[in-house]
C-alpha cells in the first residue's frame, strides 16, 4: 500500500508538470503534505472566460489497477457557489461549467479529492485537495459615489482646499493596476478661478481645490466636470459633475449717503429717533455683509445718545436718552462711524487691504428752555416726637433757579396723605396742623411719614420743581400691651399649660418683654397660675385637673415702663384625642354586653314560644275553618276627629255567662287562637258537630251572650267590631272609618261558627290544657247607630292578603309550626 501511495505522489507531479503550459493549467510548486491528506497547487481560472463551456482546467490521476473512480467534494461543487466545478469520474478531468465573476465570487475554492473503488465503493487512497483561485481583469471602471451633486460655497472661501468631496470606489482585485486610479478635472465653466483636484494620502478620498478668488458680483455659480480613469488593460473611466454656487459675503464696505448731518434737541429733554443716517452696500440686502453696524467714534463721552439699526431699511437711528444741560453744553459734534455685522473680507491674492470704517459728523444743538426749580437737599429727613402739639416748625427748603429770580417761586403740598401739615406758599415752611401718631395705620409701622411739595417758577410756561420730605416719628408709651389671641385651647388630656402671647403697638423700650399676673380673683388663683410670668409669652399653668369646660381667666400685663393693661384670656379644657384640637361627640352607641345579649335571645325563645302557641295545636284532631280577611286596604287614618257623628244609642252588651261547664270549656279557647279561625264553607252548618253544639247550648240567649263577649274581646284588638243586626260591618278606629261589603248572612255564619268552635276546641282537646279568655277592660259593644249601617266595604277576600307578606322571619316560623301539626296530625 505505501508503494502505491509513492507512486501516485509521482503520477500527481508528472500531471501538474504536463498542465504548467496550458491555459489554466497547475502552478509548478511542491507538493505540501498535511497529516491526513496531500494538498496540490492551486488551479487559476479567467474570470468572464469566454469558454466554450464545460471548460477542461485540470486532469487528475491515479497509477492504481483496476476499476476506480474520481470524486470531488467542496466549494463550487457541493457548496456555494454550487455547480461551478465538475470531475469525470473515470478520465478525471476537471470542468468549468459557466462563466464566473470574481468581483461576485471572490475566491479561491477549496475542493477536495477521493479515489474509490467502482465496484466496492471503498476508499483507495488518501484524500487530496486542491485549490482553484479566479484570476482578475479589468471589468470594473472607477464609480463616483454621487455622479452629480450641488454644493454652496461662500465668496471668501480660502483658497486651496473647498468643502467639495469626491467619493470614487473600484471593485476590481485592490493593489492592482485594475483598481488603482486618478482623479482629474475633465472641463470648468468658466475657467476662472482655477479649480482642481486632491487626493487625501493614505485614502481613495478627493477634494476640489481652488487657486484664487470668486467673485461673486461676476460670476455666481460653476460647473466641474471631474473624471476617474484606472490604470487597468485596457484603462476605464467614468464622470462627475460638481455644480458650485457662489454664496455672497461681505465684500463692499458701507458708506453715508450723505457726509455731515445737522439736528436740534431741547435741553433735558429725552427724545426717541430725533435724527436718522442712511448708508449704502454692495452686498445683497438682508444678509450679514450688508446689514449696518453704527458706532460712535466720539461726542458721547457721556453717554447722552443711542444709535440703533433700523432692521428694514438699514438706517442709522439717533436718540437722547439722558438730557443735556443748556447753561453747560450748546452744541455737541458726534463722530459716527458704520461697519458690517460681518468682517469685511478682501482677496489677498488680487493684492487688495482692508479699508477703514466710514464716518460722518453730526452736529446736535441744545436749544434753552425753562428749567425748573431745584431743591438743594432732596429727600430732605425731620425728626418729630409722635403726639406732639400742633403748630411745630418741621423744614424750611432751599432752592436754585438758573432760569427765573427766587422770589417768584411759590410752594405748593403735593402729597400730604394724613393731611398732617401746611406749607407757606412764599417760603415753603413746612409746619405741622394735628397730632401725629407714629402707630397710624397710613404709615403701616414704617414710623415714617412722606410729604412731596413742590417749588413753581413765574416763567412761560412755568416749571415745577419736586421735594420730598421724610418726616420720622419718634415712640411714646402711649399703648396698651394687650392679649395676641383672646382664646386658647388646654388639651386636659395631655398638658396643663398653654402659652399666651402679648403685643404692644410700641417699640422698645416702651413694649415688651412683659410681666404677666392674674386679676384680684381668689378662685381663678386656686385653678390657675402664670409660669413664666415674664417675657413675650406667659405660660398659663392649672393647679389641678379641672373638668372639661369653658373658663375666664383675667390676666394683667405690664409693658417695660409699667404701662398696665388688663385682659381676659378664654380658655376652653376638652379632650384632644391625638391631636391639638378638641375632639368632636362620639356618636351614641349601645354596648349590650353578655347579659344583654341573653335578654335579647330570652325574648326572642319567647316570642318564638307564643308563635308556636298560636299555630299549633295539643290533641289529635283540629277543625279547618276558612277565614275572612279583615286587613282593610292600606289607607290614612285620621285619629282626631271628635265630632260630626250622628246622634243614635248604643245597645247596651252583656258579658257572657257561661250556664253548663261544657260551654264554659269552650269559651275558655285562647284568643290568639280564635283570631285566624274567622269563617268557613256553608257546609259546616248541616255537619254533625253543627247540631252536637247547638244541643250543648242551653238557649239562643246564651248563644248571643258568647257571641258578643267575643265580639267585645276583638273589637279591642286591631280587627273591627262586627254587627250581626246589620248588612254592613263598620271598623271604628277613634273617628277614621273605612268600608267593606259583607252580607248579614257572612256575619251570622261567623259569630255562629266561632261559638260551635269554642266548644269543639274544648272538648277534642282533653289531653291539653284549655286556654281561658282573658277580658281586657272591655268598654261594651259599641254603637249600632242606624246612620251607619249603609257604610259599604271592599272585598273580604282582600282582607287578609298582607299575611303573605310578612317576610322571611315569620315564613320561617310558620314552616317550624307546619311540621309540628304534621307530626301530631292535626288537621287545621
Amino acid at each position: 500500500m505505501r508503494t502505491i501511495n509513492l507512486l501516485l505522489l509521482v503520477a500527481s507531479i508528472a500531471v501538474a508538470e504536463s498542465w504548467s503550459g496550458l491555459k489554466g493549467g497547475l502552478k509548478s510548486e511542491v507538493l505540501a503534505r498535511s497529516k491526513r491528506r496531500w494538498v496540490l497547487s492551486t488551479i487559476e481560472v479567467t474570470e468572464e472566460d469566454e469558454g466554450p463551456y464545460p471548460l477542461n482546467i485540470s486532469q487528475m490521476f491515479n497509477t492504481m489497477s483496476g476499476n476506480h473512480v474520481f470524486h470531488i467534494s467542496g466549494d463550487g461543487v457541493d457548496r456555494h457557489p454550487v455547480g461551478f466545478i465538475t470531475i469525470d469520474e473515470v478520465k478525471g478531468f476537471v470542468y468549468l461549467q459557466q462563466k464566473i465573476d470574481r468581483e461576485i465570487y471572490r475566491g479561491p475554492f477549496h475542493i477536495k479529492f477521493d479515489i474509490f473503488d467502482k465496484n466496492t465503493k471503498n476508499k483507495l487512497d488518501k484524500e487530496l485537495s486542491f485549490d482553484v483561485e479566479i484570476k482578475d481583469i479589468n471589468d470594473n471602471e472607477p464609480l463616483f459615489d454621487q455622479p452629480y451633486k450641488e454644493v454652496n460655497v461662500k465668496e471668501n472661501a480660502p483658497e486651496d482646499v473647498l468643502q467639495v468631496p469626491l467619493d470614487v470606489t473600484d471593485k476590481d482585485l485592490e493593489n492592482t493596476p485594475n483598481s488603482n486610479f486618478t482623479v482629474s478635472i475633465l472641463k470648468q465653466a468658466p475657467a476662472e478661478p482655477r479649480i482642481g483636484v486632491k487626493k487625501i494620502e493614505g485614502t481613495n478620498h478627493h477634494q476640489l481645490t481652488l487657486h484664487g478668488c470668486f467673485d461673486y458680483d461676476k460670476i455666481k455659480m460653476y460647473e466641474v466636470i471631474v473624471q476617474a480613469v484606472d490604470k487597468g488593460n485596457p484603462p476605464l473611466s467614468s464622470t462627475a459633475v460638481r455644480i458650485i454656487n457662489i454664496v455672497d459675503t461681505n465684500t463692499h464696505p458701507p458708506t453715508f449717503k450723505a457726509r455731515e448731518y445737522h439736528a436740534q434737541v431741547n435741553e433735558s429733554e429725552v427724545i426717541h429717533d430725533f435724527l436718522r443716517v442712511a448708508v449704502e452696500d454692495k452686498d445683497t440686502p438682508g444678509t450679514p455683509g450688508w446689514r449696518a453696524k453704527y458706532f460712535f467714534i466720539k461726542g458721547n463721552e457721556e453717554e447722552n445718545y443711542q444709535i440703533d439699526t433700523d432692521p428694514v431699511t438699514n438706517e442709522g437711528i439717533l436718540s437722547v436718552i439722558k438730557g443735556k444741560d443748556f447753561e453747560r453744553t450748546m452744541n455737541t459734534t458726534l463722530q459716527i462711524g458704520v461697519k458690517n455685522q460681518e468682517d469685511l473680507w478682501i482677496c489677498k491674492s488680487k493684492g487688495g487691504k482692508l479699508p477703514t470704517p466710514d464716518s460722518i459728523n453730526v452736529t446736535v444743538k441744545v436749544i434753552d428752555v425753562n428749567d425748573p426749580p431745584e431743591f438743594l437737599k432732596n429727600p430732605a429727613d425731620v425728626y418729630l416726637r409722635e403726639e406732639e402739639l400742633p403748630g411745630k416748625e418741621l423744614f424750611t427748603p432751599k432752592i436754585k433757579d438758573v432760569d427765573s429770580k427766587l422770589e417768584d417761586i411759590r410752594f405748593v403740598l403735593l402729597s400730604d396723605p394724613a393731611d398732617w401739615v401746611t406749607i407757606d406758599e412764599k417760603t415753603g415752611k413746612i409746619t405741622s396742623k394735628k397730632k401725629m401718631d407714629r402707630e397710624a395705620p397710613i404709615l403701616n409701622g414704617s414710623s415714617m411719614y412722606t410729604v412731596l411739595i413742590g417749588a413753581i417758577d413765574a416763567d412761560e410756561p412755568p416749571a415745577t420743581g419736586t421735594g420730598t420730605v421724610l418726616i420720622h416719628l419718634g415712640d411714646i408709651n402711649d399703648n396698651l400691651p394687650h392679649l395676641v389671641n383672646k382664646g386658647v385651647i388646654m388639651c386636659g388630656n395631655k398638658v396643663n399649660k398653654v402659652m399666651v402671647a402679648a403685643q404692644d403697638a410700641d417699640v422698645p423700650p416702651f413694649s415688651g418683654p412683659f410681666s404677666f399676673s392674674l386679676g384680684d380673683d381668689k378662685t381663678v388663683m386656686q385653678q390657675w397660675k402664670l409660669d413664666p410670668a415674664f417675657g413675650d409669652e406667659g405660660g398659663l399653668v392649672s393647679r389641678k385637673s379641672l373638668p372639661y369646660g369653658n373658663y375666664t381667666v383675667p390676666l394683667v400685663i405690664r409693658d417695660q415702663q409699667n404701662a398696665i393693661g388688663k385682659d381676659s384670656l378664654r380658655v376652653m379644657v376638652c379632650d384632644c384625642g391625638d391631636k391639638a384640637v378638641c375632639r368632636g361627640k362620639e356618636p351614641i352607641s349601645v354596648n349590650f354586653g353578655a347579659p344583654g345579649i341573653g335578654l335579647i335571645f330570652a325574648g326572642l325563645l319567647l316570642f318564638l314560644l307564643l308563635l308556636l302557641i298560636f299555630m299549633c295545636q295539643c290533641g289529635k284532631e283540629f277543625m279547618h275553618m276558612p277565614m275572612i280577611r279583615e286587613e282593610g286596604n292600606q289607607t290614612l287614618i285620621k285619629y282626631n276627629q271628635e265630632g260630626g257623628g250622628s246622634e243614635c244609642k248604643a245597645e247596651p252588651t252583656r258579658l257572657l255567662t257561661p250556664t253548663s261547664p261544657t260551654m264554659t270549656d269552650g269559651i275558655k279557647q285562647h284568643p290568639l287562637q280564635m283570631a285566624p279561625v274567622m269563617s268557613q264553607d256553608m257546609d259546616t252548618y248541616n255537619s254533625p258537630m253543627f247540631t252536637t253544639i247547638n244541643t250543648n247550648m242551653t238557649s239562643l240567649g246564651m248563644q248571643q251572650q258568647a257571641r258578643d263577649t267575643f265580639r267585645s274581646q276583638r273589637g279591642q284588638s286591631m280587627y273591627s267590631t262586627w254587627n250581626t243586626n246589620n248588612q254592613t260591618n263598620t271598623y271604628q278606629g277613634n273617628s277614621s272609618r273605612f268600608k267593606r261589603s259583607i252580607s248579614m248572612l257572612s256575619h251570622q255564619h261567623v259569630a255562629d261558627h266561632i261559638d260551635r268552635r269554642l266548644y269543639i276546641i274544648d272538648r277534642n282537646n282533653v289531653d291539653c290544657p284549655a286556654y281561658q279568655p282573658y277580658q281586657y277592660g272591655y268598654e261594651g259593644q259599641g254603637s249600632k247607630c242606624q246612620s251607619l249601617d249603609q257604610l259599604s266595604f271592599g272585598d273580604p277576600a282582600d282582607e287578609f292578603k298582607f299575611l303573605n307578606d310578612l317576610g322571611p322571619k315569620f315564613k320561617t316560623l310558620g314552616g317550624i309550626c307546619h311540621q309540628t301539626i304534621k307530626e301530631k296530625n292535626i288537621q287545621i
